[in-house]
């Protein structure tokens, strides 16, 4: 990931404080980025004790599973560790503002989306040494990176790809997934074909979801952002948004649907293809009425436009990052530990059903025996990258631009040449902010 400062409008507005006065943005005066590497909180580096601060710790399906690590640290380490959470769609905006007052120390969680943004406040320790000690994947890796920096310890990582519905396939006369655009195409008709309301792909058409479509660009040959040069608009990004089109004109794909409404199609049995991420499998089994749909769930590569190039996936996942200053030291060892022991690991893996990022933990047969789990790691998240916008402190503008403009060409509103035209515009002018 390349580097792109943030600047003071644009720190504003990513962390939420565009209306704040004159004390409010001089108390994010620290956030914005200055290359300066002081303590975070000028606190005691080796004190025994500090803060983690998580989402996760909010969210009670996933809280008893991650307070069993704290209370295993505690008791093994004989430290206090202060277990901090926000809700996740107010994580950042919390985090940051704490984070540039200087009152956040230890260990935080981020989405791997967000660790440029943050790493660029001055604030996270350099966890490069330590890095080599967990025996991470090079994928995982690359999610705790910025800047060459390793800023982040990978905890959990997986992507969004695509899951196939087995069943349908084979109803349909499919006997393997395809592999190409062309065979793809041929498999979503011969789904249409079974009638039924069979929607072939589920695929993003709301706005809310349409960034699905910069895997599909990526697919075509687009790179998306060359250095600072945005390339959308580019014939492959051209294409790739007339081929969705003519998947929408076909009625291969279906109009306004999200996330949400691609589970449902699925979980009813009317989708043969959906993205998601990794935990999509848990989340859709478990709100359909077939109790046999798990087993059919299997993840595909992402059809490619010639044989022999590589599929496209977006990285998904989070790391843990240490905030430099009072427990730094002590607040590594445990997002090492948390991170890359094994059997910590493995046991969060029976809990949560998310993939460890570490060699050893994706090998352990208790994570190796689940198929579904295996088979994505080797089929998906082997080939992900993250998005080259994530660095901007405007990356969801950038994300609902280029969606707004997509969504114009399937309704009929713009012809793709001039929607991507128009929304490489709209990037290039977010980006320079």
């Amino acid at each position: 990931m390349t580097t792109s400062g943030i600047s003071r409008r644009g720190a504003l507005r990513m962390f939420g404080l565009g209306a704040l006065g004159v004390a409010g943005a001089g108390a994010l005066g620290a956030c914005a980025p200055s290359g300066a590497s002081s303590s975070s909180n000028g606190g005691d580096t080796k004190s025994k004790d500090f803060d983690f601060t998580s989402w996760s710790l909010n969210e009670e399906a996933a809280k008893p599973a991650i307070e069993k690590i704290i209370k295993a640290w505690e008791k093994a380490e004989g430290s206090r560790i202060r277990a901090v959470s926000y809700p996740y769609n107010e994580y950042l905006s919390q985090l940051t503002l704490k984070l540039g007052g200087g009152e956040t120390t230890g260990a935080v969680h981020l989405d791997i989306a967000w660790l440029a943004a943050v790493a660029q406040m001055g604030k996270l320790a350099d966890l490069s040494p330590v890095a080599l000690k967990g025996g991470y994947t090079n994928v995982a890796l690359d999610s705790g990176m910025y800047d060459g920096k390793q800023y982040g310890l990978p905890w959990n990582t997986g992507s969004i790809g695509v899951i196939a519905n087995s069943k349908l396939l084979a109803k349909a006369g499919i006997k393997k997934h395809p592999t190409t655009i062309e065979e793809f195409e041929g498999a979503l008709r011969e789904l249409k074909g079974l009638g039924g309301g069979i929607v072939p792909y589920a695929a993003a058409t709301k706005v809310a979801q349409l960034k699905d479509i910069f895997p599909w660009m990526q697919t075509f040959g687009c790179t998306l952002l060359e250095g600072n040069k945005v390339t959308i608009g580019d014939d492959a990004s051209v294409d790739a948004v007339t081929w969705y089109k003519k998947l929408h004109d076909e009625k291969l794909i279906a109009a306004d649907v999200d996330r949400f409404d691609a589970r449902a199609l699925f979980g009813q049995g009317k989708a043969a293809f959906y993205d998601d991420a990794i935990i999509g499998k848990g989340v859709t089994a478990a709100q359909s009425k077939d109790k046999t749909l798990a087993d059919a769930m299997q993840p595909m590569k992402r059809p490619v436009l010639r044989t022999g190039d590589k599929p496209q996936a977006l990285l998904w996942g989070g790391v843990i990052a240490i905030v430099k200053g009072k427990g730094q030291d002590a607040a590594t060892q445990f997002a090492l530990h948390a991170t890359s022991d094994r059997a910590t690991t493995t046991q969060y893996f029976t809990e949560r059903a998310l993939p460890p990022s570490t060699t050893a933990g994706l090998s352990d047969p208790k994570v190796a025996q689940d198929t579904f789990t295996t088979q994505w790691t080797e089929k998906i998240t082997d080939t992900a990258t993250g998005s080259p916008f994530w660095q901007f402190a405007q990356n969801a503008q950038i994300e609902e631009a280029v969606a707004k403009q997509v969504q114009a060409v399937l309704v009929g509103k713009e012809k793709p040449k001039n929607a991507m035209k128009k929304a490489a515009e709209e990037v290039t002018d977010l980006i320079k902010r």
